[in-house]
């Protein structure tokens, strides 16, 4: 794998309206069901700097605006004249059903709560589109070159808790993102090993999408489909080692070290089923401008899609070939892009 040269593979967007020589001050969050950034910036000149950021447990308040109050309290010499929120579900009229913490959020919730007018609410998806923009480039990796003048529209697919997808329409000058909510579309499986598993699903969750299989759950949940159907071993440490900690973090490492005949065997599927819905993705969105691999599981996984798998898998688009091999595809390496294309995109807001 070889790290890129920014201004070669990321988008161009249009210039934020804090680009100017007046500092402007900017509050960012990336609010999910586990946990939520949040992060004050300063803009000057198109440059963002990082001032403070906070983490915290999602549940531990009732009303996200307590925590935003929290955060700002500690901010009473740099309160940010415009916020934007990264939050993980479809933003609509500027409200959203957060699922996994069973409350609504609303930006008109936002603005009386902190007295501040300019306030937007996007999808965490759309945020990370927007962070491409704010990437350095040791934090972009390639597994793929593609075509040496690809343009065109682009596309992120970010495997972690759940499973995110984006779009960025290219308009022949600027990229455009769009979220989606493309992992909640149904698994489609190809071979007689994926019908069963899509039948062990099926009486779990009745409803079988993407996000089933290409999450951390997911790597979980094909585990325990190896073991019980299939009659895959599970060594007593393993099992340890899972219970005390994270499944799928014990069972991806075992596959990278080469160990576990059960864990090497979850991985290949894991590996194969992301290069399946990353062709659906890039064929759908004609993405010739890159296919970008976000999340928080693709980094920590590199060496297994590196292995030649992930693009055997994707390229099998039927007559679609010589298209898919023409798209760059890279992993985004920070964890941290939500965070600050929230901030990019707040940047972009007119007060």
């Amino acid at each position: 794998m070889q790290t890129l040269k920014k201004q070669q593979y990321l988008p161009h967007f249009i210039e934020p309206v804090s680009s100017g020589d007046t500092k402007t001050y900017l509050l960012a969050g990336d609010l999910g069901g586990t946990k939520t950034n949040l992060a004050l910036f300063s803009s000057l000149n198109g440059e963002l700097d990082l001032i403070k950021q906070e983490k915290y447990a999602s549940r531990d308040y009732q009303h996200f605006s307590e925590m935003i109050k929290h955060f700002l309290s500690g901010c009473s010499n740099t309160l940010p004249q415009r916020i934007c929120i990264g939050v993980a579900g479809p933003v609509v009229k500027g409200k959203v059903e957060l699922t996994n913490l069973s409350r609504e959020l609303s930006e008109e919730e936002i603005r009386q709560s902190t007295g501040i007018h300019t306030v937007a609410l996007i999808n965490d998806l759309e945020a990370t589109a927007y962070g491409l923009a704010t990437l350095s480039p040791q934090q972009l990796t390639t597994l793929h070159r593609g075509a040496p003048d690809h343009t065109g529209n682009m596309a992120i697919i970010a495997p972690g808790t759940g499973l995110g997808m984006a779009g960025l329409y290219w308009d022949g000058q600027y990229h455009h993102p769009f979220p989606t909510e493309g992992g909640h579309t149904d698994f489609a499986p190809r071979t007689d090993l994926d019908i069963l598993l899509l039948r062990y699903l099926q009486e779990k969750y009745d409803v079988v999408s993407w996000e089933r299989l290409i999450s951390g759950p997911g790597i979980t949940d094909i585990f325990e489909f190896l073991r019980d159907i299939k009659g895959m071993e599970e060594p007593a440490e393993l099992r340890a080692a899972m219970n005390a900690g994270d499944a799928a973090a014990e069972i991806s490492k075992a596959a990278i070290a080469g160990r576990i005949p059960v864990c090497i065997k979850t991985m290949e599927l894991f590996v194969r089923y992301l290069a399946r819905e990353s062709c659906n993705l890039v064929l759908k969105m004609k993405a010739t401008g890159g296919l970008f691999l976000g999340g928080g599981i693709p980094p920590k996984i590199a060496a297994l899609l590196d292995t030649g798998e992930f693009y055997h898998h994707y390229m099998q688009g039927d007559r679609m070939a010589e298209l898919l091999a023409s798209v760059p595809i890279h992993i985004v390496n920070n964890d941290k892009s939500a965070l600050w294309g929230a901030a990019f995109y707040a940047g972009l807001l007119k007060e």
